[in-house]
């Protein structure tokens, strides 16, 4: 399972279209918001927030057909379903390596763009951990959806309406927490309940996924 997580980390990085589209998205998504509401620091330091987290989001949704279908595409899933590690291992793996190269280089970066929305510094820490927990779900939850759209053709889109009603609890709750900060609001309950379904994801996903790649792959 090591060796698989990997080897797909070496192929997220020399494809190029996970780590650094993810990030020149999240950065476009910024950069405009200003031009679109004004540059009033009051009103960018309110939506900030919801911005990051939906720029967030949306760029964690470009990577995700990437998840299974190259390996779909060049036979090698059926060779994985086939080997001694169960597709369980496996998802688990593909879902950790998504997150390292996206989600987390995502979290990483979201503090420096909200000092372009001049989002109130109280908020920074909250935001960076609400991003990791939470991009972390967004991850597992992509990787049941990918495993639902594997050999489909041009399935890019329909995962993206699939996984995408999927996403709500978990943008409600990391909005939320970060939004509370801002105002010096209680914060530990939102941020429990981000925890508890980043938790449930990673208990559960991963035998979704595996249940869903055996029928597929019949």
């Amino acid at each position: 399972m090591i060796a698989l997580f990997w080897r797909d980390l070496k192929l997220a990085v020399r494809a190029g279209g996970g780590f650094g589209l993810a990030l020149a998205f999240f950065l476009i998504v910024v950069v405009l918001v200003p031009f679109a509401v004004g540059p009033e620091a009051e009103l960018l330091g309110r939506i900030a927030p919801g911005i990051l987290w939906i720029g967030a989001l949306l760029a964690a949704l470009l990577s995700l057909d990437r998840i299974f279908a190259l390996d779909y595409e060049d036979g090698s899933l059926l060779l994985l379903a086939t080997s001694p590690l169960p597709l369980e291992g496996v998802a688990l793996s593909k879902a950790l390596a998504h997150w390292l190269t996206t989600g987390l280089p995502l979290s990483v970066s979201a503090p420096l763009l909200g000092f372009l929305l001049h989002l109130p510094s109280q908020a920074y820490t909250l935001l960076w951990l609400t991003l990791v927990v939470g991009t972390l779900a967004l991850s597992f939850i992509g990787a049941f959806g990918a495993a639902l759209t594997v050999g489909v053709r041009r399935g890019g889109l329909l995962l993206s309406l699939l996984v995408l009603p999927l996403y709500v609890p978990t943008l409600i709750f990391g909005a939320e927490t970060v939004r509370r900060a801002v105002e010096g609001a209680e914060t530990t309950t939102t941020f429990l309940m981000l925890c508890g379904i980043t938790a449930g994801t990673f208990a559960l996903l991963p035998f979704a996924a595996a249940m869903t790649l055996r029928i597929n792959l019949r």
